[in-house]
């Protein structure tokens, strides 16, 4: 790290609902020698944040701060005195490209916990070429968009490759359990997006392969018809499936992986990847494709959308910490080995607690493994850019666990 870089991490937006649960991890756990610092526009409420950090763990330095307005001249100089810049600060289709900008100009490595593929197929088109340039990683939907996904796929190719010594033929992920409510931020994103993009714009960015640098492998057999139309899908080991409100951004990520890894012939040449959420019959999972388009196609009517700004929870709100030890998110996924005789594998994701408090969780690790282990990671070989969670490989994988993640893989036959 060259002298002028004085944080490890400056992390973006602290104050706001995720990042103040991503300052909080932080102080509680990670090593006392981290040198961060916390950034917004308010000093008044960073003042106020490093108090409550303090009162978590008096042992630990607080960070320091840095109050800053979100343009590219002003985020610019701070991202020169940081190794990696992690933002929380949404919607990113509004307040994210400048932070990016910022990054790709400073050299500075730069990590996101975005959903808003639309906006990272965008933003990575325009300036993955500045980071790979600069041999520094531009890293976006680091939280649970897409980390659970994406390393779950990562998980099942790698051992069955240890183990038969082939590539993937398909992975059908599942959303097995989920509890807990949604913040502001997470609304604010969904809806900002309509806003920010043309239909054709998004169209085109939420392809399944948009953000893969390799074209899709020819020939992909489709979903059954009953799935295409009525949303129902019936997995022995995953059981009934519906649409998850998770695939858009998740599909694109994997599939971006799948384009890094060897330009598609590591995970698979005939790699296909679905992912939806476990129901408890088919008729549940008719009335939840039939809700999902209904909103989707509502999201596109400005008083829908109006509407909808008063209804949700505000920017800045979220679940209330009391019920944190309520909640839960735990995936499970199967992929069918390309070679014969075509074996199953089976890989599990679990994390009893807060989805934003994983988000900080799996952000902040994500940093950490860069910071320590930067060249043993499979995106350091690639040359840096626009890349995966997953490329962070089983240096992320093993810190997560470490962090009280479930994460394990294993034939299923």
């Amino acid at each position: 790290m060259s002298s002028d870089r004085v944080y490890d991490i400056v992390l973006l937006g602290a104050t706001g609902y995720t990042g103040r649960l991503t300052a909080e991890y932080i102080q509680e756990h990670v090593d006392t020698s981290l040198k961060w610092a916390i950034a917004g526009r308010n000093s008044a409420k960073l003042s106020n944040l490093a108090g409550e950090l303090k009162h978590l763990n008096p042992d630990r330095p607080l960070p320091e701060i840095e109050v800053v307005e979100q343009t590219r001249a002003a985020l610019e100089p701070l991202a020169r005195k940081a190794h990696i810049v992690l933002t929380t600060i949404g919607p990113y289709a509004k307040y994210g490209t400048p932070v990016v900008e910022a990054c790709a100009a400073a050299g500075t490595h730069y990590i996101d916990v975005t959903g808003e593929t639309p906006w990272v197929y965008d933003v990575a088109r325009k300036h993955g070429a500045a980071f790979k340039a600069a041999g520094k990683f531009m890293i976006s939907q680091c939280g649970i968009d897409s980390v659970p996904s994406d390393l779950l796929v990562y998980l099942l190719v790698s051992h069955i490759r240890a183990t038969l010594g082939c590539g993937v033929r398909d992975v059908i992920n599942s959303i097995q359990e989920v509890a807990g409510g949604v913040s502001g931020g997470t609304s604010a994103s969904a809806l900002g997006l309509l806003e920010a993009y043309s239909t054709s714009q998004l169209a085109e960015s939420m392809k399944p392969y948009a953000l893969s640098p390799a074209p899709p492998p020819a020939d992909l057999p489709g979903e059954a018809l009953l799935t295409k139309v009525l949303g129902v899908k019936h997995d022995p080991v995953l059981g009934v499936l519906a649409d998850s409100p998770q695939a858009v951004p998740n599909v694109s990520m994997v599939n971006c992986s799948w384009g890094l890894f060897g330009g598609g012939k590591w995970y698979g040449e005939r790699f296909r990847y679905s992912e939806f959420m476990r129901v408890s019959n088919s008729l549940v999972a008719v009335a939840v494709h039939g809700a999902m388009a209904a909103l989707f196609l509502g999201l596109f009517i400005p008083p829908v959308r109006w509407l909808l700004k008063y209804f949700v929870p505000q920017p800045g709100d979220g679940p209330a910490k009391e019920g944190f030890a309520s909640h839960k998110l735990i995936y499970k996924a199967v992929a069918r080995a390309d070679c014969e005789p075509q074996r199953t594998a089976v890989a599990n994701f679990g994390y009893n607690g807060s989805f934003y408090y994983l988000t900080g969780i799996l952000a902040v690790e994500a940093a950490l493994t860069i910071l320590k282990s930067e060249d043993k990671t499979p995106a350091k070989k690639m040359g840096g850019g626009f890349v995966s969670p997953a490329t962070l490989g089983d240096e992320y994988v093993e810190r997560l666990k470490k962090a009280g993640i479930t994460l394990n893989v294993g034939m299923l036959d």
